[in-house]
């Protein structure tokens, strides 16, 4: 068994602070919105997150380019862009804060929604590129044998993204059925 430094021990087996009503209302508004936009928009972009999320990307390709290997460093991009909210997910994770966590969760998996975009486009290649550069998709599946799965496998990374917010969002309703359970101020 791996045993994890003393100070992330304590933060593992520490109990979850209480979640009250207000912050439960406002996560939950959030999410509402951020799925009502994610519907109603070009499919797998919601403009201001993805924006976002896109410059994540492209940091990826250069970051993980440091290591030397070409697939990593195309690969780079979406690993960064899922990586990022990982990490504040961990952090929220860490300090037991379940509206953050389950944000940055959500946020994680809309960026299956964005990715999903672009590995559907891998053989139309039809989506605009930053600098007009390589299709990370069509080159990444291109090599794996894949490329004529490409819409196959962004339907199946659209519906992990859509079941991942909504275990998110449930997971944070049900934290904060416990908290009123346990008699938390509301």
């Amino acid at each position: 068994m791996i045993r994890l430094p003393a100070r992330l021990q304590e933060a593992w087996e520490a109990e979850w602070q209480p979640v009250g009503t207000p912050a439960l209302i406002a996560t939950s508004a959030g999410t509402i919105l951020l799925m009502l936009v994610a519907l109603m928009s070009e499919p797998g972009w919601v403009p201001l997150l993805d924006g976002v999320n896109l410059l994540f990307h492209e940091a990826g390709h250069p970051l993980f380019g440091l290591l030397g290997w070409e697939p990593l460093t195309i690969l780079g991009g979406t690993l960064m862009q899922l990586l990022v909210p990982l990490l504040v997910l961990g952090s929220f994770w860490l300090r037991r804060e379940a509206p953050g966590t389950a944000a940055a969760g959500i946020w994680c998996f809309e960026n299956l929604l964005n990715i999903a975009r672009y590995v559907a486009d891998a053989r139309a290649q039809v989506l605009p590129l930053v600098g007009g550069g390589e299709h990370d998709w069509a080159d990444l599946l291109g090599r794996w044998g894949l490329l004529a799965q490409d819409a196959s496998l962004a339907q199946g990374l659209r519906v992990i993204g859509w079941l991942g917010m909504l275990a998110c969002w449930g997971w944070l309703g049900w934290r904060w059925r416990r908290s009123q359970a346990l008699g938390a101020p509301r």
